[in-house]
C-alpha cells in the first residue's frame, strides 16, 4: 500500500491525467494501456491473462471481494487515499471502489478468431462505450461465439465499456477487423451468411427458420442513429428487422443486438 501525498506523481498519470486514447497508445508502437474498475470486472480481466501494472483504492474500501484481489496481485502497487481524494484526483466517483491499470494483449487474427465459430457479431462503427459494452454482455449471454468490430468502433477495453459489460469483455473472443479492409468479403470468404439488421423494406423477419439454420452466420450491427452504411446492407446476403409495435421503427443497437442474439444465437438453437 502506497499513500498519495503528492497529487503530481507521474506514476498516478495513468488514472488522472491521461485519456483512454492516449492510454491505448501508450507504449506504442507496443500495446497500451486500459483501466478496469471494480473487482469483478478486474478478476476476468486478470483470468483472461492481462498483467496488472498498479491500483488506485480508496482507503476505507474493506470488502472482502477487494481484500481477496488484492492478495491475488501481492506484488503490484497499490496507491491509496481516501474516496473523496480519489474522486478529486481522477474525476471518478469512488464510492469505496478501486481500479486497476493493465497491460494490453496482443488482439487474434480474424481468422484465427473465426476458425470454429457459427455464431458471431460484427460492429460497424459503434461509438458509444455503454453500447459497446451491453453488446458484449449479451453476446456472453445469448451465445455468440465472438465479436468482430470496425476501426470506427469505440474500443471494447474503454473503463465505461469494460463497466457496462460486467467483464465480459474479457469472456467473449473478439478482435478488430483491419482498417480499410473488406470485412465482409472476409467473412464470405470464411463461410459466413451476413446479416444486415436495417430498416428497410425488402427484409425478412429475425425469426425466419432459414436464418436459423445457417450452419454459419454474421449479424451485422451498425452505428448509432444512422445505421448500417448502405453499401454495408447491399453487400450482406440478407436484411433482417425486428417486429414492432405502436409505430416504433427501431431499438436502441444494444437493445436490438440482444433479440437478435436469442433468435441467432447458439443458446437458442440448443432451446429449439
Amino acid at each position: 500500500m502506497i499513500e498519495i501525498t503528492d497529487f503530481s506523481a507521474p506514476e498516478l498519470d495513468i488514472f488522472a491525467r491521461l485519456s483512454e486514447p492516449q492510454l491505448l497508445h501508450y507504449y506504442e508502437p507496443d500495446l497500451g494501456i486500459f483501466i478496469a474498475e471494480s473487482p469483478k470486472v478486474i478478476n476476468r480481466a486478470l483470468d483472461a491473462g492481462y498483467q496488472p501494472i498498479s491500483f488506485l483504492c480508496a482507503s476505507e474500501n474493506h470488502h472482502p471481494d477487494t481484500k481477496e484481489l488484492l492478495a491475488r496481485c501481492a506484488d503490484t502497487p497499490v496507491y491509496t487515499a481516501t474516496s473523496e481524494v480519489l474522486a478529486e484526483l481522477t474525476g471518478l466517483q469512488f464510492s469505496g471502489g478501486i481500479i486497476c491499470a493493465l497491460r494490453r494483449n496482443p488482439l487474434p487474427a480474424v481468422q484465427t478468431l473465426c476458425e470454429n465459430a457459427s455464431r458471431i457479431a460484427v460492429l460497424e462503427d459503434v461509438v458509444n462505450p455503454r453500447n459497446i459494452g451491453a453488446i458484449f454482455r449479451n453476446a456472453a449471454a445469448l451465445g455468440m461465439d465472438a465479436v468482430l468490430l470496425t476501426s470506427g468502433c469505440s474500443n471494447p477495453l474503454y473503463r465505461r465499456a469494460a463497466r457496462v459489460s460486467m467483464g465480459t469483455v474479457f469472456q467473449v473472443p473478439w478482435t478488430i477487423f483491419p482498417q480499410n479492409c473488406d470485412y465482409l468479403k472476409m467473412l464470405h470468404d470464411m463461410g459466413f451468411t451476413t446479416a444486415a439488421m436495417a430498416l428497410r423494406n425488402d427484409t425478412r423477419r429475425i425469426t425466419d427458420r432459414t436464418l436459423k439454420n445457417c450452419d454459419k452466420i454474421a449479424i451485422v450491427l451498425g452505428t448509432e442513429g444512422e445505421g448500417l452504411r448502405d453499401t454495408t446492407i447491399s453487400a450482406c446476403d440478407v436484411t433482417i428487422r425486428i417486429p414492432m409495435t405502436h409505430g416504433v421503427d427501431s431499438l436502441n443497437v444494444a437493445a436490438a443486438s440482444a433479440v437478435a442474439f436469442w433468435e441467432l444465437g447458439t443458446l437458442r438453437e440448443a432451446e429449439l
